[in-house]
């Protein structure tokens, strides 16, 4: 699962450095090399970035990181790429992903917030805090939203279930899906469940979170206990759902970066021979 290397330290103002590390996004897509590292601080120059794009990032390993973003249909530099995060899985260093993602977040809220949203007139970066201002008073911080994941399990068996997005037998995971406006997260769990599947759950236990930054989520995730019903999926939402027990062979999972291998790994049975 993809944390925060203990060795970041966020920072809110620039900070001088001979050679900071820059992520440059286009659109959803990171500037990497053929090999997938970020690209050195010659290419960086080579792209005559504003210096009043660049956003500070914070500090990695005591080099300094800063996010910016180009055109999309801006070409990349001779030996580069420009590459979603979700294909730098399991070939990127997972502290790279993490602050990575992280600076796509800032770089996303700061691209999309150069306008104010109550007059359309420029906003401004506030100094000492995470903020865009308009002249007209309204501030926009970054925008995270928050969203539910939970497993099910029934003895010794969990619900996995496929979304209607997914192919006939591809990747299937916990049940997920935003908070809404008002709501607790102990809410949107039995809404949800209830909603996707049909099912009534109990016993809700917190496992943990992590930053999803495609484009801004918050991953809240739980276990629950099943406490009733027959599953009926939303057919507009779940194309499967099934409970897998000891013996059962396990369907394609997500990739080990994220919350929800990590939750499946955590609770599938001994004897269920995974690991």
């Amino acid at each position: 699962m993809i944390v925060t290397p203990q060795s970041f330290e966020a920072l809110l103002e620039a900070r001088a450095h001979p050679a900071p590390r820059t992520f440059v996004f286009r659109g959803s897509e990171m500037l990497v090399t053929e090999s997938g590292a970020l690209p050195g601080h010659a290419a960086i120059q080579g792209l005559g970035l504003d210096a009043t794009s660049l956003l500070p990032v914070g500090m990695w390993d005591g080099v300094y990181c800063q996010a910016t973003w180009i055109p999309r249909e801006a070409p990349a530099p001779a030996g580069h790429a420009f590459s979603g995060l979700r294909r730098l899985f399991g070939t990127a260093d997972e502290a790279l992903l993490a602050v990575a993602g992280r600076a796509f977040q800032i770089a996303d809220w700061a691209r999309t917030h150069r306008f104010c949203g109550a007059c359309a007139e420029p906003m401004q970066r506030t100094p000492g805090e995470r903020a865009m201002k308009c002249a007209c008073g309204h501030i926009a911080y970054p925008r995270i939203a928050p969203a539910m994941m939970v497993l099910v399990r029934r003895g010794d068996a969990i619900l996995l279930a496929r979304n209607a997005a997914v192919p006939p037998g591809g990747r299937m995971s916990a049940l997920a899906g935003f908070l809404e406006p008002g709501e607790s997260v102990e809410e949107a769990i039995h809404r949800e469940v209830r909603e996707e599947v049909g099912i009534e759950v109990r016993d809700l236990r917190y496992f943990a979170s992590q930053s999803w930054p495609f484009p801004h989520s918050l991953m809240l995730a739980f276990t629950a206990e099943y406490a009733g019903g027959e599953l009926r999926p939303d057919v507009n939402e779940i194309a499967e759902a099934r409970w897998f027990g000891p013996g059962d062979a396990l369907p394609e999972l997500s990739p080990k970066q994220s919350i929800s291998r990590a939750l499946i790994d955590a609770n599938l049975a001994v004897s269920q021979g995974r690991s």
